[in-house]
């Protein structure tokens, strides 16, 4: 299987000064694995290739990222060694691929490994050995759990709060729907399932009239697009990654069946793109979200988009400006930047989780105004707010307040 490893190292020099105010300081370091006066070492593993490659653009723009912040001075002085490798969505694979990193490249943390059931497989492994498993790409609410997981933190807003927000969506807006769901059967789609049911509450079993199941190995999701149109659906809520959101809106386009659409993630007009095909096919279509919209030409002037933008085009070109996902891995990056800083020379794996279970009101460029992180001790879920969005074949535009998942 291809394996990507990517070591990102950066020279700094201080002046005599300050080294020497440096070495005074640094005689209070407390240091695990992975840590020492020079760097930082960070595991992570992603899907560079299988049947979601599509999420390699994660770990090749947090790559982007701590070289940039190398270049800078590092974080605290010290240089950033980030070392992913290819799990390609495979669990068995992220098991051994994470061993490797804390075993043999001996990290301090695994940071935004990707996918629920890969990070699923890891999880008891990382608590055990008490290793950060830090910012998973991963809304599942079973990364939140601090009490029995205390050394795992997920960054993707919940999976159940975002479906509890489109509950409350379809029975303000779309009261008596016959609601259908086509989701993935995993972590993820059980996930958000969850979150509607739970949302619409007393409701649930008359408005969801279908629930249709697929695995990330099937071919196609054909047969459950025709089942729901059949049963009568006039909500269609779709849990998928991209290459089944291509496909189950392009099947949807094909049959002429035209119901209320709600997406996962804004996951269909990106897969649309990302395929070559037309956005058309994603009008109209309903998602939720706490980022700002690469596509919307109303954050041409501000200033966060700005400061992304200049990222990517300096320090990952070769990045696809019009993917959310980079901009979502810029700023988990530099969520877990701002809690390497507040560890200061204190970089044992007990104080990372310490700070990163201890975000107050932090506001990042990329996050849509009004939406903050926050965390504590008893709240791992580090994003909380969102809102309601409509693609209007060009780019996504946002209504209504702010909510609260």
């Amino acid at each position: 299987m291809n394996q990507t490893r990517r070591r990102l190292m950066a020279t700094m020099g201080l002046g005599g000064a300050a080294l020497a105010l440096a070495r005074v300081a640094r005689a209070q370091t407390k240091y695990d694995p992975g840590a020492s006066d020079s760097e930082i070492k960070i595991g992570n593993t992603g899907p560079y290739s299988g049947p979601v490659a599509a999420g390699s653009t994660l770990g090749r723009c947090e790559a982007a990222f701590f070289e940039m912040i190398n270049a800078g001075g590092g974080i605290n002085g010290r240089k950033i060694d980030f070392i992913s490798y290819d799990d390609g969505y495979n669990p068995p694979k992220t098991v051994e691929q994470t061993r490797k990193l804390v075993e043999s490249d001996r990290v301090l943390l695994v940071f935004h490994g990707a996918g629920s059931a890969p990070q699923s497989a890891v999880q008891k492994y990382m608590n055990e050995k008490k290793v950060p498993q830090l910012f998973i790409f991963s809304g599942a609410s079973k990364f939140a759990d601090p009490e029995h997981f205390p050394w795992t933190m997920p960054f993707y807003a919940s999976y159940e709060g975002e479906g509890r927000i489109w509950a409350s969506y379809i029975i303000a807006d779309h009261p008596g729907a016959r609601v259908g769901v086509l989701y993935q059967n995993d972590d993820y789609g059980k996930g958000y399932l969850k979150g509607l049911r739970d949302g619409l509450g007393a409701k649930a079993e008359p408005t969801i009239i279908m629930a249709a199941p697929y695995e990330v190995a099937d071919a196609t999701v054909d047969s459950q697009m025709v089942g729901l149109k059949a049963a009568g659906v006039d909500v269609f809520v779709q849990i998928t990654t991209p290459k089944f959101a291509a496909q189950a809106t392009l099947k949807a386009a094909a049959m002429g069946w035209k119901p209320v659409h709600i997406c996962a993630q804004g996951g269909v007009p990106f897969a649309l793109k990302a395929a070559k095909l037309d956005l058309e096919n994603a009008k109209g279509v309903l998602s939720s979200g706490w980022l700002k919209d690469v596509y919307d030409p109303i954050w041409k002037n501000d200033a966060g988009y700005k400061e992304w933008l200049a990222f990517m085009e300096k320090w990952y070109p070769a990045g696809d400006k019009t993917n959310p996902a980079n901009a979502y891995a810029y700023t988990a990056a530099q969520a877990l930047t701002r809690v390497l800083q507040e560890c200061g020379d204190d970089l044992t794996r007990e104080n990372v989780m310490r700070q990163a279970a201890s975000l107050h009101h932090l506001s990042l460029p990329m996050l849509l105004p009004g939406t903050m992180i926050d965390t504590s001790p008893t709240d791992f879920h580090p994003i909380k707010q969102e809102r309601m969005m409509r693609f209007n074949s060009e780019h996504w535009e946002y209504f209504g307040p702010v909510l609260t998942a």
